[in-house]
């Protein structure tokens, strides 16, 4: 069994390998996007282009299916910045994993790590496999779609809280509460079973290899999906707390 590299700055407890796979995810979304946009052709596009391109045109059918296109153009950047973060976080464990072995009182910048009973300390991780990550992605669209709902549509966005009649008000913030809530379960759920499943394969041994593959092919798309899910349902909550329903 694998510990967290976990170390307690300021009362928190900080997860140097959640914080690690955070940065080397951003840094491939922003490389990636740079290379697809460092030379930009009409007439002769590179393959990493057409790609991108058609990631975009992909989001704004995303978008164009929760809301008219017209309204939702402005999210067309946030559901093309999280399909391409989630997707890439959610397959950086596939490749491999880092794991190394700490002797007793072991610290990282002086601080010595928290609950490391194993000895063995995973490093490299699909992110998304750790549930403070998805509840934090989860909320931040929390957030945003609620300060949305009160700055675009505010006299119905209050409204709805009440409606059918008064007395489903907490009802209604239930539902509100659970969105993210779902958001983050589901997402995390589904891949750390994912990197789960893998080490079990890996104890198997050599017999265990065609299963390692074919399950790793599964587990891309499996991500792919869960990067879908994720943005498309941040871009429905945005439109039911933006639009009025007499406007679609």
């Amino acid at each position: 069994m694998h510990d967290s590299p976990i170390i307690n700055l300021g009362g928190f407890n900080i997860d140097l390998s959640a914080v690690l796979m955070l940065l080397v995810t951003g840094v491939v979304v922003f490389v990636l996007a740079w290379l697809a946009t460092r030379n930009l052709s009409v007439e002769n596009p590179s393959k990493l282009q057409n790609f991108m391109e058609w990631v975009v045109e992909f989001v704004q059918g995303v978008v164009s299916s929760a809301m008219d296109l017209k309204k939702g153009k402005p999210y067309i950047s946030l559901g093309l910045t999280l399909i391409l973060f989630i997707f890439v976080a959610n397959i950086l464990g596939l490749p491999f994993s880092v794991i190394t072995t700490v002797p007793d009182g072991f610290t990282v910048f002086g601080q010595p790590l928290v609950g490391v009973k194993h000895h063995e300390v995973l490093w490299w991780k699909s992110p998304t496999a750790d549930i403070n990550v998805t509840a934090g992605l989860a909320i931040v669209v929390f957030i945003l779609m609620n300060y949305l709902g009160l700055k675009l549509n505010r006299k119905h966005y209050l409204k709805h809280y009440i409606e059918p009649f008064p007395i489903f008000l907490p009802l209604n913030i239930i539902e509100n509460l659970a969105k993210p809530i779902a958001l983050a379960i589901r997402l995390f759920a589904n891949i750390f079973a994912g990197e789960v499943l893998i080490s079990v394969i890996l104890k198997i041994g050599f017999f265990g290899v065609p299963f390692l593959a074919a399950w790793q092919g599964f587990s891309i798309f499996i991500g792919a999906l869960q990067a879908f899910i994720f943005t498309i349902l941040t871009m429905v909550y945005i439109a039911q707390t933006t639009i009025h329903e007499e406007e679609h």
